[in-house]
């Protein structure tokens, strides 16, 4: 069966993004970026991959899930199929695109997760953002959290608030690099 991963860069004090959407305050130079652009090279969007020259191996993931506000992070610059390389689901109540490339769906994420993982493929990369991950948390199988030398203060926080219930992560790799990164990946215990 899949997995899905939520694979995503967060401040130290626990945010992916500025209260306004935008995540510039992460180190975007350093060594952290090679072992991205190396490993997990399938997250990079489509234009990031092309200016680069990189092709994506789609075999860490082929299919991204998105909330609203985190596909609507690139609109400003013109970015509609992000991710033109993998299977794109943007999941939203209040908004429709044309794009061929990205299916936007109301359906509820838990189920359209499930019937994903039952398909034939590599991993399912959960982008953001924080409501859509609280939304799956019960399906989320690996956590990757690029934790950036950075304190936001506020802003959209890695998880959404949700109803009290312990989930129990353990930790199986952490690694830091000269840019003050740490990748930190976790296996949800269940």
């Amino acid at each position: 069966m899949r997995e899905l991963v939520y694979y995503v860069a967060v401040s130290l004090d626990g945010y992916i993004a500025a209260p306004d959407d935008t995540f510039d305050a992460f180190p975007v130079q350093g060594d952290h970026i090679d072992m991205i652009l190396r490993e997990y090279t399938d997250t990079v969007p489509t234009l990031g991959l092309q200016a680069l020259g990189l092709t994506a191996p789609l075999t860490r993931f082929d299919t991204v899930l998105m909330g609203w506000n985190t596909y609507a992070a690139g609109l400003p610059a013109g970015a509609t199929d992000p991710y033109a390389h993998l299977r794109q689901y943007v999941f939203t109540r209040n908004h429709s695109i044309d794009e061929p490339g990205v299916t936007v769906t109301s359906d509820d994420p838990v189920t359209v997760v499930r019937k994903l993982k039952m398909e034939e493929g590599s991993g399912i990369y959960l982008c953001g953002g924080g409501e859509l991950a609280s939304s799956l948390i019960d399906e989320i199988d690996r956590l990757i959290l690029k934790v950036n030398p950075v304190l936001l203060g506020s802003g959209k926080k890695l998880f959404a608030e949700r109803e009290y219930d312990v989930t129990t992560a353990r930790l199986v790799a952490s690694t830091p690099y000269e840019s003050g990164v740490v990748i930190d990946e976790y296996t949800i215990e269940r």
